[in-house]
């Protein structure tokens, strides 16, 4: 009895050599991985009110563009403005040669002048009865189309006078001196463009104007017309023109051949920098309030999904898909996938793998992003 006794004591001992022993190398083996976790800056996500454009390209054409053609056919005696001149309405552009029609206007007039002679010469003998009041209304009709044939030769040589048909400053010339133009003409000899003001063009997908006009505030379409905001104007040479426009009208019908609806916003001009047939980018904003926002550069792309580490229990990070709305300076608007306060990995996700453990160290969320007040998609 006293020997097995003494076996169950020794056995006994051994097993809490041995569990003391497993507990030793697990606290080991934890203290080991815990020294080779590397440091890893973290952030944690925060919502910010931020606000974008949409771009949409657009073309400028000056608020009156008057095609400038020639009402009788001639040749060109003159051109007397220059492209890009100011003019007014009804100054002289064009004179076209005129020597026929002056032939013909001293030939109508010698008519007029006959016809007339006649005239003067039958009422008498109509008065004495000598000839019938018939053979006088002949006379003074003919001399009515006298008059009217010179009146119209004369007009045809006013017409020779090309005249500006509004205010505006004046487009391209290609047709020079000696060149034979007319009414019939398919292009006009200039154009004169009033660019006080300016109409810029631009065109929506389908989807792009239904989340547009859903979003503005208003009972109408016009309503919302009223109520789009402030748009801007990136010209060519991508400097931002200094004047604001304002969206004018919407045709609110998708053109069946492009899918779009199409827009006119207006700007002033006053310093005529822009000017008919110029392009540029139309910028419309659009502000995301208290949106969850993350840093562009603490996520990463893999098969074209968007993806960041998600600091877990034990710091272990796992890869959480992230859907986002925009994409803004820095910073992706997100739709789903984060939430505020969710602490994530900041930088260098590259070196991670899911699973691994890492030792976090907080940094401020806008040493990653910097926030500014206006942020351009």
């Amino acid at each position: 009895m006293r020997t097995i006794k003494t076996y169950i004591g020794l056995a006994a001992g051994v097993l809490m050599l041995i569990s003391c022993g497993d507990d030793k190398s697990n606290q080991q083996q934890a203290q080991q991985a815990q020294q080779q976790a590397q440091p890893f800056p973290v952030i944690k996500i925060t919502t910010k009110t931020v606000t974008g454009y949409n771009s949409f390209p657009t073309r400028i054409e000056g608020i009156v563009n008057s095609d400038v053609r020639a009402k009788v056919q001639g040749y060109i005696q003159e051109v007397l403005v220059d492209e890009g001149e100011k003019v007014r309405k009804g100054q002289a552009l064009f004179k076209l040669e005129t020597q026929s029609l002056t032939q013909d206007a001293n030939a109508a007039k010698a008519s007029v002048n006959a016809a007339q002679v006649e005239v003067d010469r039958l009422a008498p003998l109509v008065e004495k009865d000598i000839i019938s009041e018939v053979q006088l209304e002949t006379a003074k009709a003919q001399l009515e189309q006298a008059k009217s044939q010179y009146e119209s030769i004369t007009a045809n040589i006013g017409y020779a006078t090309v005249k500006s048909p509004v205010d505006g400053y004046v487009g391209s010339i290609r047709l020079r001196q000696g060149t034979l133009v007319g009414p019939n003409d398919t292009t006009p000899l200039t154009t004169v463009s009033d660019i006080e003001q300016v109409y810029a063009y631009f065109s929506m997908n389908e989807s792009d104007y239904l989340n547009f006009i859903q979003s503005t505030e208003g009972d109408t379409r016009q309503e919302k017309v009223n109520n789009f905001p402030e748009v801007s104007l990136v010209l060519t040479n991508g400097e931002t023109y200094e004047e604001k426009g304002k969206i004018q009208t919407v045709t609110g019908q998708v053109n069946q051949n492009t899918g779009t609806v199409s827009f006119r916003a207006i700007f002033d001009n006053p310093n005529q920098l822009i000017s008919n047939g110029n392009s540029g980018t139309i910028k419309i904003p659009v502000t995301y309030e208290d949106a969850t926002v993350v840093p562009q550069n603490s996520t990463f792309e893999q098969q074209g999904k968007v993806l960041a580490y998600k600091v877990g229990e034990g710091n272990k990070v796992e890869s959480t898909g992230v859907e986002t709305k925009a994409a803004i300076g820095n910073l992706y608007v997100v739709k789903s996938g984060l939430k505020e306060g969710d602490q994530i990995v900041a930088k260098g996700a590259g070196k991670l793998r899911p699973g691994a453990q890492i030792q976090p160290q907080e940094v401020p969320f806008d040493s990653i992003a910097k926030p500014v007040d206006q942020l351009f998609q």
